[in-house]
């Protein structure tokens, strides 16, 4: 596969902008930049993907290409002359999940990353004796999102789907091969998934534990988007309206991506980011052998474009669901009484029940996805909950403790990654309240910053173009002109609220390790409902 190596480019004549595709669950994305980092223009498309009553999750291939290939002709609607100023492309889209491709074209549909079918599968491999070598090497725990689990699963109960591929791809893999015509994946996927993030290759004994051995023509050759380019085909320049030729980068799985964009590395200090939208996420990067990988086997190892960097991440199932649940009974309640209030309306009074309200006197704990809870911790029958309500609380005090739930699992998140950051930086829903941005600051007892950037998945795409193309020496030099400008000011902890939630941490765990028995009863419980029990409650 000849691509052509970063010393020996240079940024064609007329060119000044770079395009970041961000292929979204809920959206895919084009965004243009300037050289200088500076967003210009977005177009996006609906993403499609369909479930079934098996768990299953799936997406059109064709179609998630069409769609891609419309959000850029979007964008050159919106861009004059696009096409001959566009200095080079990355693409950037939603991680695992198994996108399989054989002579012809697809196989069949793509197994997402929400797909639940490979569950048994994913427990079946987990209490094997290779799987703690399987963790050490990648430094992610299984669960049924990754394309290692759901190939396992599909070699076990669908081989001919797999029999019928010649490559297993990612989403924006699937991309990249229509954008140039190359198959391939890139060192964040291929390690977290298959190999050892210490090299950033394929490792054997991490596709044996898996099953997999036989299957290991399928995996496709790893390339690095921040070192390599391939150029956009004739076909895909005609169906996205931008010049064939042009240098396209395949850039590292969104999540990292998206971290990169929000100032994840860069900055004295241990620094972290966190996006705490409908689900939480939280990254560290850390040199490969500082990683901590902690004795559940959980979380993920994910490389970052900077050599010998990688991030290490635990995810919440749910974080702002939670909020949205607190606020989504008062607006019932309120509905019932004949006053109709909206999620706007209620979103505008969190500040003031937090004022109303004392600190660290309810522990609630966030697990209110139907699908359990997974970080740091796995488990499907997890589910949310209060401790040590009283008489006097009214609404504001569960509204607070709810907030500072959130706290609670991202410093439970970052202390099974180690030490607490010294700094956050902060994307997603949460970031726009103060007052949310206060309890997840002393909750960890770190400064936050709060990025502008509107696009950081994209924006980290188009990064690794950058750095691709010569714009840039490397990526220290591009975060120094993309992402640091684009921080706000450090915003300390309060004193108190300190206090108060390093009281509060110990009862959070302390009755987080204590409730599996329960949650475990509850769910029998749940599972033994007859139809005509669910009815009448």
């Amino acid at each position: 596969m000849a691509g052509t190596p970063v010393h020996q480019r240079r940024i064609m004549q007329g060119t000044d902008i770079l395009i970041g595709i961000d292929a979204g669950t809920s959206v895919i994305k084009a965004v243009s930049f300037d050289l200088q980092g500076r967003q210009l223009a977005a177009a996006s498309v609906p993403n499609r993907y369909t479930t079934g009553p098996d768990g299953s999750a799936t997406q059109n291939l064709r179609q998630t290409w069409e769609d891609c290939a419309a959000a850029l002709r979007q964008l050159g609607d919106r861009i004059d002359n696009l096409a001959t100023r566009t200095a080079a492309l990355s693409v950037t889209a939603q991680g695992d999940g198994t996108w399989l491709v054989g002579r012809d074209g697809p196989v069949s549909d793509a197994w997402i990353w929400l797909d639940a079918r490979a569950a048994p599968t994913v427990e079946r491999l987990a209490q094997g004796d290779a799987n703690r070598a399987r963790f050490e090497a990648t430094g992610t725990g299984l669960n049924t999102c990754q394309q290692g689990s759901q190939m396992a699963h599909m070699d076990t109960h669908a081989p001919e789907l797999l029999d019928g591929a010649e490559v297993a791809l990612h989403c924006k893999d699937w991309l990249y091969l229509n954008l140039t015509g190359i198959r391939a994946t890139d060192p964040s996927e291929a390690s977290f998934t298959f190999g050892n993030f210490r090299n950033r290759q394929y490792d054997d004994t991490v596709i044996a534990a898996l099953g997999l051995t036989h299957r290991r023509n399928l995996l496709p050759e790893i390339v690095d988007g921040s070192e390599i380019t391939h150029p956009l085909t004739a076909e895909a320049a005609a169906r996205t309206g931008l010049r064939a030729g042009t240098p396209v980068s395949l850039g590292y799985v969104d999540m990292v991506m998206t971290a990169l964009g929000a100032g994840v590395y860069g900055g004295a200090g241990d620094v972290a980011c966190s996006t705490v939208g409908s689900t939480g996420v939280h990254l560290r990067a850390v040199a490969a052998p500082d990683v901590h990988l902690n004795a559940e086997g959980t979380g993920y190892v994910i490389c970052l474009p900077i050599p010998g960097i990688v991030t290490q991440v635990q995810t919440n199932m749910a974080a702002t669901l939670n909020l949205d649940w607190v606020l989504g009974m008062a607006a019932g309640i309120m509905s019932d009484m004949g006053h109709s209030v909206s999620h706007r309306d209620l979103v505008d009074h969190i500040e003031g029940w937090l004022a109303a309200s004392r600190p660290g006197q309810i522990v609630y704990h966030p697990y209110i996805s139907d699908a359990g809870e997974r970080g740091p911790f796995v488990n499907a029958d997890a589910r949310a909950g209060f401790v040590g309500l009283a008489q006097h609380h009214r609404y504001p005090d569960m509204l607070r403790a709810v907030a500072e739930g959130l706290g609670m699992a991202m410093r439970d998140c970052y202390a099974a990654m180690g030490p607490l950051p010294s700094e956050l930086r902060l994307t997603g829903g949460a970031a726009r309240s103060r007052g949310l941005r206060g309890i997840l600051s002393a909750s960890l007892n770190a400064p936050v910053r709060v990025s502008e950037r509107d696009e950081a998945g994209a924006a980290g795409a188009a990064m690794m173009a950058a750095v691709a193309i010569g714009a840039y020496p490397d990526m220290e030099a591009c975060i120094g002109e993309w992402v640091t400008p684009l921080l706000g000011e450090a915003e300390a902890p309060d004193p108190d609220l300190v206090a108060a939630y390093a009281r509060l941490f110990p009862a959070f765990t302390a009755s987080r390790q204590a409730l599996p028995p329960a949650w475990d009863a509850l769910a029998s419980a749940r599972a033994a409902q007859t139809p005509l029990t669910r009815r009448l409650t």
